[in-house]
Protein backbone atom coordinates (compact mmCIF):
# COMPACT_ATOMS: atom_id res chain seq x y z
CA UNK A 1 0.00 0.00 0.00
CA UNK A 2 1.13 3.29 -0.91
CA UNK A 3 -0.02 6.99 1.24
CA UNK A 4 -0.67 10.10 -0.68
CA UNK A 5 -1.82 13.37 -0.13
CA UNK A 6 -4.48 15.06 -2.06
CA UNK A 7 -3.61 19.21 -2.50
CA UNK A 8 -6.27 21.33 -2.89
CA UNK A 9 -6.52 25.67 -3.24
CA UNK A 10 -6.40 27.11 0.11
CA UNK A 11 -9.47 28.65 -0.39
CA UNK A 12 -11.23 25.05 -1.70
CA UNK A 13 -14.83 24.54 0.05
CA UNK A 14 -15.84 21.35 1.63
CA UNK A 15 -17.48 19.24 -1.10
CA UNK A 16 -17.01 21.53 -4.00
CA UNK A 17 -16.11 19.81 -7.30
CA UNK A 18 -14.79 22.56 -8.85
CA UNK A 19 -11.85 22.48 -6.41
CA UNK A 20 -11.15 19.26 -7.51
CA UNK A 21 -10.04 20.48 -11.02
CA UNK A 22 -7.01 21.74 -9.59
CA UNK A 23 -6.08 19.27 -6.97
CA UNK A 24 -2.33 17.55 -6.97
CA UNK A 25 -2.07 14.22 -5.89
CA UNK A 26 1.60 13.31 -4.44
CA UNK A 27 2.87 9.88 -3.49
CA UNK A 28 5.00 9.48 -0.46
CA UNK A 29 7.97 7.56 -1.04
CA UNK A 30 10.91 7.28 -3.65
CA UNK A 31 10.81 9.34 -6.94
CA UNK A 32 12.08 7.04 -9.71
CA UNK A 33 11.95 9.84 -12.35
CA UNK A 34 13.47 11.88 -9.75
CA UNK A 35 16.21 9.48 -9.12
CA UNK A 36 16.82 8.77 -12.87
CA UNK A 37 15.67 12.44 -14.41
CA UNK A 38 17.20 14.86 -11.14
CA UNK A 39 16.71 18.48 -11.84
CA UNK A 40 14.65 17.74 -14.93
CA UNK A 41 11.96 15.73 -12.89
CA UNK A 42 11.54 19.12 -10.62
CA UNK A 43 11.52 21.34 -13.33
CA UNK A 44 8.42 19.23 -14.80
CA UNK A 45 6.56 19.73 -11.33
CA UNK A 46 7.21 23.65 -11.72
CA UNK A 47 9.24 23.25 -8.37
CA UNK A 48 11.76 25.39 -10.12
CA UNK A 49 14.05 26.53 -6.98
CA UNK A 50 14.71 22.83 -5.87
CA UNK A 51 15.30 21.98 -9.33
CA UNK A 52 17.88 24.80 -9.59
CA UNK A 53 19.12 23.69 -6.27
CA UNK A 54 19.99 20.07 -7.17
CA UNK A 55 21.24 21.22 -10.73
CA UNK A 56 23.81 23.23 -8.30
CA UNK A 57 23.91 20.17 -6.03
CA UNK A 58 25.01 17.99 -9.21
CA UNK A 59 27.17 20.32 -10.57
CA UNK A 60 29.38 20.99 -7.34
CA UNK A 61 29.70 17.78 -6.57
CA UNK A 62 31.24 16.88 -9.98
CA UNK A 63 33.26 19.70 -9.94
CA UNK A 64 34.33 19.08 -6.90
CA UNK A 65 35.29 15.53 -7.40
CA UNK A 66 37.55 16.62 -10.64
CA UNK A 67 39.42 19.04 -8.45
CA UNK A 68 40.28 16.31 -5.42
CA UNK A 69 40.86 13.94 -8.49
CA UNK A 70 38.38 11.03 -7.26
CA UNK A 71 38.71 7.66 -8.97
CA UNK A 72 35.87 6.65 -11.89
CA UNK A 73 34.37 3.81 -9.50
CA UNK A 74 34.39 6.69 -6.29
CA UNK A 75 32.41 9.15 -8.50
CA UNK A 76 30.07 6.88 -9.65
CA UNK A 77 29.01 5.64 -6.21
CA UNK A 78 28.96 9.57 -5.15
CA UNK A 79 26.73 10.31 -8.17
CA UNK A 80 24.46 7.75 -7.24
CA UNK A 81 24.44 8.57 -3.79
CA UNK A 82 23.20 12.12 -4.63
CA UNK A 83 20.72 10.76 -6.61
CA UNK A 84 19.86 8.11 -4.48
CA UNK A 85 18.96 11.02 -1.66
CA UNK A 86 17.33 13.25 -4.62
CA UNK A 87 14.93 10.50 -5.07
CA UNK A 88 14.34 9.88 -1.11
CA UNK A 89 13.52 13.69 -0.87
CA UNK A 90 11.63 14.71 -4.44
CA UNK A 91 8.36 14.17 -2.85
CA UNK A 92 9.02 15.96 -0.09
CA UNK A 93 10.05 18.81 -1.61
CA UNK A 94 6.91 18.47 -3.42
CA UNK A 95 4.91 18.43 -0.66
CA UNK A 96 6.79 21.35 1.00
CA UNK A 97 6.34 23.16 -2.09
CA UNK A 98 2.59 22.87 -2.81
CA UNK A 99 1.47 23.25 0.89
CA UNK A 100 1.99 27.05 0.35
CA UNK A 101 -0.64 27.07 -2.66
CA UNK A 102 -2.53 24.08 -1.91
CA UNK A 103 -2.13 22.93 1.78
CA UNK A 104 -2.67 19.15 2.37
CA UNK A 105 -6.61 18.25 2.49
CA UNK A 106 -6.38 15.00 2.86
CA UNK A 107 -4.43 11.81 3.28
CA UNK A 108 -5.01 8.12 1.50
CA UNK A 109 -3.61 5.05 1.38
CA UNK A 110 -4.21 2.69 -1.75
CA UNK A 111 -3.04 0.41 -3.68
CA UNK A 112 -2.15 2.66 -7.10
CA UNK A 113 -2.73 6.24 -8.39
CA UNK A 114 -5.98 5.77 -9.58
CA UNK A 115 -7.40 4.14 -6.76
CA UNK A 116 -6.03 6.83 -4.12
CA UNK A 117 -7.55 9.50 -6.50
CA UNK A 118 -11.22 8.01 -6.15
CA UNK A 119 -10.33 7.69 -2.91
CA UNK A 120 -9.47 11.21 -1.60
CA UNK A 121 -12.05 12.43 -4.26
CA UNK A 122 -15.03 10.64 -3.07
CA UNK A 123 -13.70 11.34 0.58
CA UNK A 124 -13.62 15.14 -0.17
CA UNK A 125 -16.75 15.11 -2.02
CA UNK A 126 -18.89 13.53 0.79
CA UNK A 127 -17.09 15.41 3.62
CA UNK A 128 -19.53 17.89 5.67
CA UNK A 129 -18.93 21.53 5.87
CA UNK A 130 -16.89 22.37 9.39
CA UNK A 131 -19.45 23.07 12.02
CA UNK A 132 -16.84 25.82 13.97
CA UNK A 133 -16.87 27.93 11.04
CA UNK A 134 -12.99 27.68 10.65
CA UNK A 135 -13.16 27.38 6.96
CA UNK A 136 -11.54 24.42 6.80
CA UNK A 137 -13.64 20.72 6.78
CA UNK A 138 -11.27 18.37 8.81
CA UNK A 139 -9.43 20.47 10.81
CA UNK A 140 -7.76 19.26 13.76
CA UNK A 141 -9.49 19.99 17.24
CA UNK A 142 -7.63 21.42 19.25
CA UNK A 143 -7.28 20.30 22.34
CA UNK A 144 -8.21 22.08 26.07
CA UNK A 145 -5.19 23.17 27.94
CA UNK A 146 -3.73 21.04 30.65
CA UNK A 147 -2.15 22.67 33.33
CA UNK A 148 1.59 21.78 33.58
CA UNK A 149 1.51 20.16 37.08
CA UNK A 150 -1.61 18.02 36.01
CA UNK A 151 -1.01 13.98 36.88
CA UNK A 152 -1.47 11.78 33.63
CA UNK A 153 -1.83 8.24 35.33
CA UNK A 154 -2.45 6.27 38.51
CA UNK A 155 -0.98 8.18 41.06
CA UNK A 156 -3.18 11.68 42.07
CA UNK A 157 -0.09 13.42 43.13
CA UNK A 158 3.40 13.43 43.12
CA UNK A 159 5.68 12.29 45.87
CA UNK A 160 6.57 14.84 48.64
CA UNK A 161 10.24 14.98 49.40
CA UNK A 162 11.04 13.81 52.69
Amino acid sequence: MNTFTLHLPADAAPGDAEALDDAELVKDGFSWGAFVFTFLWFFWHRLWLAGLGVLAAIVTLSVALGVLRIGAGMSFAAELLLCTLIGLEASSLRRWTLRKRKPVAGVVSAASRDEAEAKSFARWLDRPADPRGTGRAGSVPQTPYRRPDAVIGLFPEAERPR
